[in-house]
């Protein structure tokens, strides 16, 4: 985008700030709550498995859809087309490997594409291959449908991202995108001073945990008064992420806060500060170690909710449970922890690269590190 453009963009968001918060078709007020208390109720299941862990299970009867081994396991993704999902594929496919009775996993990737992901399920229904249909939404509601034909075929287990249906036997998720986005905002209205600029940074829109962690977090900025300058798409793009961030540094003074629905170009936000000679701005990232070791070295006021690619692990259980009979939750919640400055070393690998995600829970899985690239 034209920096000019930009700009006249962002001073007609500061001042519709006020005036957003009415409207947004992600935002349930129930779906919060839950999720915020969430953050504090114990999980069940083994505290050093998290991946298997459910906060207030409610199981299904699977029998129906008990068959012999050994099984074909299909995989819609939308996409490997990032550092998160770079990482949370191979954690999927190192359970893979700890599951002698699938013998066939199919795996299929949209590359982004809302089409090529609903011509992909049509083509994995056609083959009348898979026992059972993994699916990782690219966005929610064109996904729909699709997923709502798969349910009349085969069993159907969604993660990562939602769909507006319950058909599917389970939809596996962390606590979820409100709670994501409340943690960080929180932290930035604990620590910002009086009257500070925040600028928040979004991947994309329509998609159902992406726009809950913004909505969450709005709404938290709004009732504290605080001065949010602009939101901004960055589509996953460092050079973008640095560029906007750089834009509104010379358009405002002074940037005092950073809030993003994603992390893993946070360090790309933060070296436009290096690049101006400013200040570290309060900011939130994720779970990733460039981030993780930039805010230990340079002493950064931030926080780091979390999104766990140890939630890779958990579709792969559930399709063995749910074709042996097993009973799953039918929505299974995942534990969401969140980096702190008082925890932060322990998430820190050294060993590991820049952008790998610290909880994939896959330290004692089969090649760790060298299959997620580590030494």
């Amino acid at each position: 985008m034209h920096r000019t453009i930009r700009i006249m963009l962002a001073l007609l968001a500061a001042i519709a700030m006020t005036f957003v918060v009415a409207q947004n078709d992600f935002f349930d007020a129930d779906d919060l709550q839950f999720q915020l208390d969430a953050m504090e109720m114990e999980a069940e299941g083994p505290a050093d498995q998290p991946w298997i862990q459910a906060i207030e299970p409610e199981y299904v009867d699977t029998s129906e859809y008990a068959t012999e081994g050994p099984y074909t396991v299909c995989f819609s993704n939308a996409g490997v087309n990032n550092p998160w999902r770079v990482v949370g594929y191979t954690t999927m496919q190192a359970e893979v490997d700890l599951h002698p009775e699938i013998t066939n996993f199919i795996h299929v990737d949209a590359e982004g594409s809302d089409n090529k992901q609903i011509s992909d399920i049509n083509g994995l229904l056609a083959s009348g291959d898979c026992d059972v249909l993994i699916v990782s939404p690219n966005t929610t509601a064109a996904l729909t449908p699709a997923v709502e034909a798969a349910c009349e075929q085969l069993p159907v287990i969604v993660f990562d991202r939602g769909v507006n249906t319950d058909c599917p036997v389970t939809f596996i998720t962390p606590i979820g995108g409100y709670a994501f986005g409340a943690a960080a905002a929180n932290f930035i209205v604990e620590n910002l001073p009086d009257g500070g600029n925040v600028l928040a940074l979004r991947i994309l829109p329509g998609v159902d945990v992406l726009e809950h962690r913004w909505s969450g977090a709005e709404r938290i900025f709004q009732d504290a008064g605080v001065n949010v300058v602009g939101s901004e798409f960055t589509e996953g793009s460092t050079a973008n992420t640095k560029s906007i961030v750089e834009d509104y540094i010379q358009l405002f003074g002074q940037i005092d806060a950073i809030w993003m629905d994603a992390g893993a170009t946070a360090v790309a936000a933060l070296e436009a500060f290096e690049d101006f000679g400013a200040p570290y701005p309060i900011i939130t990232g994720e779970d990733q170690q460039d981030f993780l070791i930039k805010w230990r070295d340079e002493g950064l006021t931030a926080v780091a909710p979390t999104f766990p690619t140890y939630q890779w692990r958990t579709p792969i259980i559930a399709a063995t449970m749910i074709l042996g009979g097993e009973s799953v939750p039918g929505h299974w919640v995942l534990p969401q922890p969140v980096v702190t400055e008082e925890n932060l070393d322990q998430y820190i690998q050294p060993n590991m690269p820049p952008l790998h995600y610290a909880l994939c829970g896959c330290e004692e899985m089969p090649g760790f590190p060298e299959r997620w690239g580590g030494r």
